[in-house]
């Protein structure tokens, strides 16, 4: 048996990860001593900034550090764990609002969202198959309890039953792809794996089922047709912030940990799977963006409109060249501020418990001439969505279109362009309908003013950034040229 040595930079490296568990532990704690919506959930959210202060002062200061054989803290996993503390900070701060006349229990919601973060930065350190599965786990098992959490409607209890038992299958897949890679090399780690298959001329058929096998995990968790079927049902049935959550931190922790996998494993990026990634971004992109037009729920759009984002996102994983990782963390950054902020009105107007949810989008007809403050966030979410110029949108996908023309894949830049002009009348749709003055939909009594609590600074905030960042992106472009140093 291998002993296990940590050094004390080993912990301070992974110390942002014992910070999370240790918030969600103390929040246990404090559920179970005194039931407190205010207190309970501040005790959380400190635990998360006082993560995302240690990563910070990890990613300036210690070089890359291998913390056992089961995971690396570097700046590639840095700044990924910091875009999954953002989220996570912005979807508890939105939840807060939300659950706030909750006739139940409220606090434990919060407990599942620490907890299912904490699984998504063990997730993008994975450099062991034991690790990536655990990671998955800690990471997918909360969210089963938080897309059913308002389980007061059969809607939400409905998608946390679904997204249960087809999540279930993709960890099937998940652990018998790496059972096979496992009978195959004799290895479990990524290094280990890669020198096995580094001497072989040919790969076994072992070798492709696994691979095979694993990639059908990613894509589910990742939304990419065919295995998008959980995608706008769980979408529309879970709680808002759960949703928002959903779209950002699980995917972000996703695409990280199959990034390192690719790039820690260089023999499995094959000119075959590279294909297979492009017959996927194409289909994606395509029949998200088709789909996303018959919708007349504004969850559910968002929902397939994800579907074809990570479509987009793909054509970046088709092109191995240097600038790949750089390209996906950009892309990724705008997609989450964006998707941040889109949810982020929705559940500021939207709570089941002091009226009905504000989904569908005849709901918000004519809603600027009464919230032109969130209308205009919302707008500008829209409009990044769609990718429309001087909005970080448009330079997540410029980027991503960049490395497509550079490799000549010019069947996907079609796919792309016919998407975004598929994807432009649906956004404008909802839009225009938000603007029209023609008949005014009253929305219901939980719809407040506009006043300056945290969740509403997270909106502007969310808003300036998607202007600064779509007309001046060189911080954003300079920082992720910098944390992916792993090319």
């Amino acid at each position: 048996m291998q002993n296990v040595t940590l050094t004390t930079e080993n912990l301070l490296a992974f110390s942002p990860i014992i910070i999370v568990i240790s918030a969600a532990t103390i929040g246990m704690l404090g559920i179970a001593i005194k039931r407190h919506h205010f207190w309970n959930t501040t005790l959380m959210v400190m635990g998360i900034n006082i993560a995302l202060a240690v990563n910070i002062w990890v990613w300036q200061n210690l070089p890359t550090q291998q913390v056992t054989s089961l995971f690396i803290i570097d700046p590639f996993a840095c700044f990924y764990i910091a875009l999954i503390l953002i989220s996570t900070l912005a979807c508890l701060t939105l939840a807060h609002a939300y659950m706030e006349t909750h006739p139940g229990n409220k606090e434990e919601l919060y407990l599942l969202m620490v907890l299912s973060a904490s699984g998504g930065m063990i997730l993008v350190t994975a450099n062991h198959f034991a690790g990536l599965f655990v990671g998955m786990e800690i990471l997918s098992i909360p969210l089963y309890g938080l897309a059913a959490y308002s389980f007061q409607r059969s809607q939400s209890l409905e998608s946390g039953i679904k997204y249960l038992i087809l999540s279930a299958i993709a960890t099937a897949f998940l652990l018998f792809g790496m059972a096979l890679l496992y009978a195959d090399t004799g290895h479990l780690t990524y290094t280990g794996i890669q020198q096995v298959l580094a001497t072989h001329s040919e790969n076994s058929m072992l070798i492709w089922a696994g691979v095979a096998m694993m990639l059908v995990a990613f894509a589910f968790k990742l939304s990419l047709i065919p295995f998008h079927l959980w995608t706008p049902d769980v979408y529309e049935g879970a709680p808002v912030p759960i949703t928002a959550f959903l779209a950002t931190v699980s995917k972000i922790a996703a695409v990280a940990a199959l990034l390192r996998l690719l790039h820690t494993i260089p023999a499995l990026n094959t000119a075959g799977v590279q294909t297979i990634f492009a017959i996927m971004a194409s289909v994606s992109i395509i029949g998200g963006n088709l789909l996303a037009l018959m919708q007349s729920n504004l969850k559910r759009l968002l929902g397939f409109s994800s579907i074809a984002h990570f479509g987009y996102l793909f054509i970046a994983f088709v092109v191995n060249q240097q600038l790949q990782s750089s390209a996906i963390a950009v892309y990724l950054l705008a997609y989450t501020i964006t998707t941040l902020a889109a949810f982020g009105v929705l559940t500021y107007i939207s709570s089941p418990y002091q009226g009905k949810d504000i989904e569908n989008i005849t709901d918000y007809q004519g809603l600027f001439w009464q919230q032109p403050y969130l209308v205009t966030v919302l707008s500008i979410a829209l409009l990044s969505l769609a990718g429309i110029p001087l909005t970080i949108g448009f330079i997540g996908k410029f980027y991503v279109m960049m490395l497509g023309v550079n490799a000549a894949l010019w069947w996907l830049m079609a796919t792309l362009a016919i998407g975004t002009v598929l994807g432009m009348y649906y956004y404008l749709r909802v839009l225009i309908t938000m603007f029209r003055m023609e008949e005014i939909t009253l929305i219901n009594s939980n719809t407040v003013s506009f006043s300056y609590t945290a969740s509403n600074i997270m909106l502007i905030t969310t808003g300036i950034l998607m202007l600064i960042l779509g007309a001046y992106p060189q911080p954003m472009l300079q920082m992720a040229l910098i944390a992916m140093g792993m090319n």
